[in-house]
C-alpha cells in the first residue's frame, strides 16, 4: 500500500463514512513510489481478477504487467489499482481492471493474433492487448484522446500497438481480418462492417443492448457465413458512437437500424412492474408492507447514508410497526453503548442516573441528536408506559465500539455500588488507558511504541472476572448488569480495535463488525429465546459483504453476513437508497456539519436503474423465488454509492462507490429518487422537556 505520513489522528469512522480505504482522509499525504504500484498491481490481480474468476495465466501476466497508472488522469493515480472505471480526458472513462482482463479472456488472444480495438481511450486495454497479441490495431473517434494514448504507448515503448482516429463502428477494413476484436462501447447491436472484418475462428466481444440494458456478446466467426453468440451477462458500458452505432443524440444511427425488431424489456422498466409503492411514513399501510419479514429473529435495516431524513424515518415506521405487532423488544443501533444506555433508561422507564453525560456528544452528533430519532424515542416511552412488564418493553441499545471512556465510567460506576472491592482491581487493571481515554485513537501508537500492549490482557482479564460473578451480581440488577457486562466487552473489543487500526487492512474493519455482532447476540440471549431484534445500520454493515467489493477484493466481513451464516432465513436484510437530494455530511472527520446536495447517481450503478424505473418510492422484495428474472438482472455486479457522515461529491467515485450483487447483499431493497438531509437537534427542541430526558439541555 501507498506510505502514510499522518498530520493528525486517523478517521475513526472511515468504513462509516466510505466503504473505501483509508485514503478518504484528508489528513493524510500519501505517496506512490514505483515500489508500492508493483504490489498494488499485483494485489489487484490476485483478488479483483483471479479471485472472481480469470484463470487464463496470460491475462493475468498481461494485467500484471501494464502500469495502469500510466494510462489515468493526472492525480488519480492513487485510485488505479481499485477496480472501478475510472474518468479520463473528454468526459470518458477508463474501464474497470476486470472488464479488461474478462474480455481479454474471452477474446481467446493467441500470441501470433492481429486484434482490433474499438474504443482506444486511454490506451490502458490496447497496452494490455499488446502483451497477449502479435500486433494491435486500436481505435478512438475523440482525436485528442487518440493523440494522448498515443503517446503514452510510446513512452512506455509498446512497439506493436498502433493507435488510429477514426469511426470505430466501420473497423479497419485495409487491416482485416483479425483474429479478435474488443468493443469497449456498448452499440445497439453488432456492426455489420466488424463482423465481416473477423477472421473465421476469431471472437468479437461487445456490449450491446440500450443503455442501461446492455449484455456482453461474444461473437464467434464459424465460417464466412455463419456466426454464433454466446451471452457473456449484463455490463454497463458508454454508448458506441459511429455510423454502425448510436447517433450523438442517443439514436440508433441510420444504417444500423432494424426496421420490426423486437424490444426486450429493460431493466428499469422490469423494476418498475416489481416495485411496491410506498405510502406516507405515518400511514399504517407503510408498517404493513413488511409484515412480510416480521416472523424473522433479526430485521437488519440500512441506509445508504447517515444524513438523510428519509432514510431514518422509514426505519422508525418501519420499527414502531414491528414492536406494536410483532413482539419485537430490542432496537439496536450503529451507536455507541454507554450513549444509547442513556436512551434506553428514558424509553424503558428505567431509574435515571445522575451526573450521566448527554448522550452523543461527540462527533458525528447529527447522526443521533436528530427530530427524527427524537421523535421514536419519545413514541418508545409512551408506548412502554402501557406495558407493565419490564422485560417485555423494546429497548434501545447501542452495537458499536468507539466510547471507550463511557464504558470505563459505566463499569466502574456499577462495581462502586456492588463491589466496592472490585472496583479498586477494576480500576488498577484500567489504569494503563486511562490516559488515552479522551482520544483513545492515540492509544494505538503507545501500544505498538511504549509497550502498553499488556492493556490488552488487563481488560480482558476484567471482562472474564465480571462475567464469572454473573449470577451474584444479576440478583441485584440483571438489567445494570447486562449493561456493566457489555460496557467490560466493549472496553476489551475497543482496547484491540484501537491497538490493531495502525496495521491498516481488514482487520479493524472485522473486529468491529464481530463486536457489534457479538452484541447483538448477547442481547438476544439477555432476552431470551423469544426475542427479536431490528437493527439500524449503515448499508455497508448489513448488506452481506460477501457479494459487494469489501468480501471479494479487501476480505471484510460485515453484520449482516454473520447474522445470514448464524440466523439463515431468520434474518431479514433491507437495504435503503436514493438517486439525489441533499444529505447532511462532513467534508473532514470532527469537521462541522454541513447540507450537501447529493450528485445524481452514476449510469452505471444500481441508483440509475431504480431512478429511471420512474418509481419515487418503493419496496422492492429481492426474496428467492419472487421475480426470478429480475433478479437475475440484478445479478450481475454494478456500482452501488455509500455515503457514510463524511461526503465528497467532487470525488464520489473513488471516495464512495462500489461493486456489488445487489439481489445477493439484501432480502428487500427501499427506494426514495429524492431525498432531503436530517434535521439536527437545537436548542429550540428542548424546551419543556423533563429533567430526565436525555437529549435535553
Amino acid at each position: 500500500m501507498p506510505r502514510a505520513r499522518s498530520s493528525g489522528s486517523p478517521n475513526l469512522a472511515c468504513r462509516s463514512a466510505t466503504t473505501n480505504c483509508i485514503r478518504c482522509l484528508p489528513q493524510v499525504e500519501w505517496e506512490a513510489p514505483m515500489a508500492d504500484f508493483l504490489k498494488l498491481r499485483d494485489r489487484m490481480v490476485d483478488i479483483h481478477l483471479a479471485r472472481r474468476g480469470i484463470r487464463d495465466s496470460r491475462v493475468l501476466q498481461a494485467m500484471r504487467t501494464v502500469p495502469r497508472e500510466r494510462f489515468v488522469r493526472e492525480g488519480l493515480e492513487d485510485f488505479a489499482y481499485e477496480d472501478s472505471a475510472l474518468p479520463i480526458e473528454e468526459e470518458q472513462t477508463i474501464s474497470q481492471p476486470y472488464i479488461v482482463a474478462a474480455m481479454a479472456e474471452a477474446a481467446e488472444i493467441q500470441s501470433d493474433d492481429r486484434v482490433l480495438e474499438v474504443g482506444a481511450g486511454s490506451g490502458y486495454a490496447a497496452a494490455v492487448l499488446g502483451q497477449l497479441a502479435g500486433e494491435v490495431f486500436a481505435i478512438e473517434r475523440h482525436t485528442a484522446l487518440g493523440k494522448l494514448a498515443r503517446e503514452r504507448i510510446a513512452a512506455l515503448g509498446y512497439d506493436n500497438v498502433d493507435i488510429r482516429v477514426g469511426d470505430g463502428t466501420r473497423g479497419l477494413a485495409d487491416q482485416a481480418p483479425f483474429d479478435a476484436i474488443l468493443v469497449a462501447a456498448g452499440g445497439p447491436d453488432v456492426p455489420a462492417a466488424l463482423k465481416q472484418q473477423l477472421a473465421v475462428g476469431g471472437h468479437l466481444v461487445i456490449p450491446v443492448g440500450d443503455p442501461g440494458d446492455q449484455k456482453l456478446c461474444k461473437v464467434t466467426r464459424i465460417t464466412e457465413s455463419r456466426f454464433e453468440e454466446e451471452n457473456l451477462g449484463a455490463v454497463m458500458f458508454v454508448p458506441l458512437i459511429g455510423e454502425q452505432g448510436w447517433q450523438e443524440d442517443g439514436r440508433r444511427a441510420a444504417s444500423n437500424h432494424l426496421p420490426g425488431a423486437s424490444k426486450s424489456q429493460s431493466l428499469p422498466e422490469m423494476i418498475a412492474d416489481a416495485a411496491e409503492d410506498l405510502p406516507g411514513f405515518d400511514d399504517p399501510a407503510f408498517g404493513r408492507l413488511f409484515d412480510r419479514f416480521a416472523g424473522r429473529r433479526v430485521v437488519l435495516l440500512g441506509e445508504a447514508s447517515h444524513g438523510t431524513g428519509e432514510f431514518y424515518r422509514a426505519r422508525a415506521a418501519i420499527t414502531r410497526h414491528l414492536i406494536t405487532h410483532h413482539n419485537f423488544t430490542i432496537v439496536a443501533v450503529e451507536a455507541d453503548w454507554p450513549d444509547a444506555a442513556t436512551i434506553d433508561r428514558y424509553v424503558r422507564h428505567r431509574p435515571h442516573r445522575a451526573g450521566t453525560d448527554k448522550p452523543f456528544q461527540r462527533f458525528p452528533t447529527w447522526m443521533w441528536r436528530n427530530t427524527d430519532i427524537q421523535e421514536l424515542i419519545h413514541w418508545m416511552r409512551d408506548h412502554n408506559d402501557m406495558v407493565d412488564d419490564m422485560e417485555a418493553r423494546a429497548g434501545f441499545y447501542g452495537l458499536d465500539i468507539y466510547n471507550m471512556s463511557g464504558s470505563i465510567g459505566a463499569v466502574l460506576d456499577y462495581l462502586d455500588r456492588v463491589d466496592p472491592d472490585a472496583a479498586k482491581v477494576a480500576r488498577e487493571r484500567y489504569g494503563c488507558l486511562t490516559p488515552w481515554q479522551s482520544n483513545p485513537a492515540t492509544y494505538g501508537r503507545a501500544a505498538l511504541s511504549r509497550g502498553y500492549a499488556e492493556c490488552e490482557k488487563a481488560v480482558i482479564d476484567q471482562c472474564r472476572d465480571l462475567l464469572r460473578k454473573r449470577l451474584d451480581y444479576a440478583k441485584d440488577d440483571g438489567d445494570a448488569f447486562l449493561d456493566a457486562a457489555q460496557n467490560a466487552r466493549l472496553i476489551a473489543s475497543a482496547e484491540r480495535y484501537y491497538r490493531i487500526m495502525y496495521y491498516g487492512g481488514a482487520e479493524s474493519w472485522n473486529l468491529r463488525d464481530t463486536h457489534m455482532f457479538e452484541t447483538l447476540q448477547n442481547l438476544l440471549d439477555a432476552r431470551g429465546p423469544d426475542a427479536k431484534a431490528i437493527v439500524w445500520a449503515h448499508n455497508s454493515h448489513i448488506g452481506d459483504a460477501r457479494v459487494t467489493d469489501m468480501g471479494a477484493a479487501r476480505d471484510e466481513l460485515n453484520i449482516g453476513q454473520l447474522c445470514r451464516e448464524t440466523f439463515g432465513s431468520d434474518a431479514a436484510l433491507i437495504g435503503f437508497g436514493t438517486h439525489t437530494g441533499t444529505v447532511a455530511a462532513a467534508t473532514d472527520w470532527d469537521g462541522d456539519m454541513q447540507v450537501k446536495r447529493v450528485n445524481p447517481s452514476r449510469a452505471d450503478s444500481y441508483e440509475r436503474q431504480f431512478h429511471d424505473s420512474g418509481k419515487s418510492r418503493f419496496l422492492l422484495d429481492l426474496s428467492p423465488e419472487r421475480h426470478d428474472a429480475l433478479r437475475r438482472r440484478l445479478a450481475e455486479p454494478r456500482l452501488e454509492r455509500f455515503i457514510g457522515v463524511i461526503y465528497r461529491p467532487d470525488t464520489e467515485l473513488q471516495s464512495h462507490y462500489s461493486q456489488a450483487i445487489l439481489p445477493e447483499q439484501f432480502d428487500a431493497f427501499v427506494w426514495f429518487d429524492r431525498t432531503q438531509a436530517v434535521t439536527p437537534l437545537g436548542p429550540e427542541h428542548h424546551r419543556g422537556v423533563p429533567e430526565t430526558y436525555p437529549f435535553g439541555e
